[in-house]
């Protein structure tokens, strides 16, 4: 059969007509490069983005202030740690109002909140290695620092934040997608091919996990296995291949019935390249149009865990945590604290959620 006339070129040829379909790939191309490059596009490029500056905090998009590093001798770090972890840093970072230069030190004026004059401190010329003169601390250490979406309750980066919690948000995708698929293909796969009582043992299964709300049997597992990172991928993994297993198994029963199957068996070939060379292959359709929809509720249960305090764990960032964080601002006059995540997750929400139409139009093989 020719390339032209392929079902997987006649799929993709309906994909790129789907223009909500397109532009969501597209968003998530970004969404995947922005993870990737999060600690190299983030302002603050310490380890989780926690540089905290209390005398700042839940200041307003575009917030500018002049800031003072006091540096401090730091562990070597590979270039491949600092680019995927961070960079470890032990330097103060201050923010001032003002600052003056006399004889071997600098001094400086704290800034306050409220406009009020700060506190005044001395720091002696020895304490910046890089400068050899008094006026060379000014050019190396004193900057002008802008937060473009401004800073949280602890004063720490808004935006530094947002990108490298979407690592989060994304790998807990990529995970419990991967635990699912396994998971609910391999029994699903099982269950449909041989039937009888292996059928009803896998059902039995099935059924009694699918009447478990899905949020409380995540939380039962994210407490029997500790709260954590990793933790929270495999609890919302073992959630997710119920409806996969449920889908496989359908269309397992259906296709082998097919006679390209009956003739797999008077050739003798054995039951696991029957499975993984014959019948999976043309089952797969509504499985990556699940694995869309799973990715969107894998996204929105780790949301809910965070916001709960038993997803990621501070200081680690993550879009539920920073609506944890500020939900209450919503009613304080900063509501954008707690919108600006929320926006974030319902927009890679609706990406997933796209593409998984987009799919299965472009794969229903009626139109």
């Amino acid at each position: 059969m020719s390339r032209s006339t392929s079902l997987t070129h006649i799929a993709l040829q309906k994909f790129k007509r789907n223009f909500w379909g397109v532009f969501s790939f597209c968003f998530l191309v970004i969404c995947v490069l922005t993870a990737i490059f999060a600690y190299a596009l983030a302002p603050d490029n310490t380890e989780n983005a926690n540089q905290m500056h209390l005398s700042i905090h839940s200041k307003p998009p575009g917030f500018e202030v002049t800031m003072l590093t006091i540096p401090s001798e730091v562990e070597t770090q590979s270039a491949f740690s600092r680019f995927f972890f961070g960079r470890k840093s032990a330097a103060t970072e201050i923010p001032i109002s003002d600052y003056k230069l006399e004889s071997q030190h600098i001094s400086i004026t704290e800034y306050t909140l409220d406009g009020t004059q700060g506190l005044q401190k001395e720091y002696e010329l020895s304490q910046f290695p890089e400068a050899t003169a008094l006026e060379d601390i000014p050019k190396q250490y004193v900057k002008t620092q802008k937060f473009l979406l401004g800073t949280d309750k602890y004063g720490r980066d808004l935006l530094s934040r947002m990108l490298i919690g979407i690592r989060i948000s994304l790998a807990i995708g990529f995970v419990a997608v991967f635990i699912s698929l396994v998971i609910g293909i391999t029994l699903g796969a099982i269950a449909g091919y041989f039937g009888g009582k292996v059928d009803a043992a896998i059902m039995w299964i099935i059924n009694v996990t699918w009447s478990i709300p899905t949020l409380l049997l995540v939380i039962a597992i994210t407490l029997a296995l500790g709260k954590g990172f990793w933790q929270v991928f495999i609890a919302v993994g073992l959630t997710m291949w119920v409806e996969v297993a449920r889908v496989v198994r359908g269309q397992v029963m259906g296709v082998k019935e097919m006679q390209y199957v009956t003739a797999a068996r008077a050739l003798g070939y054995d039951h696991f390249r029957i499975i993984t060379k014959h019948i999976l292959p043309n089952a797969m359709a509504p499985v990556i149009i699940i694995s869309a929809a799973n990715f969107a509720g894998a996204i929105l249960i780790e949301s809910g865990l965070s916001f709960l305090g038993i997803g990621a764990q501070p200081p680690m960032p993550s879009w539920g945590g920073i609506i944890k964080d500020h939900y209450a601002y919503i009613i304080l006059g900063k509501p954008y604290l707690a919108i600006i995540p929320g926006v974030a997750i319902m927009s890679l929400v609706t990406a997933f959620m796209l593409i998984g139409n987009a799919l299965r139009d472009a794969l229903d093989v009626k139109n």
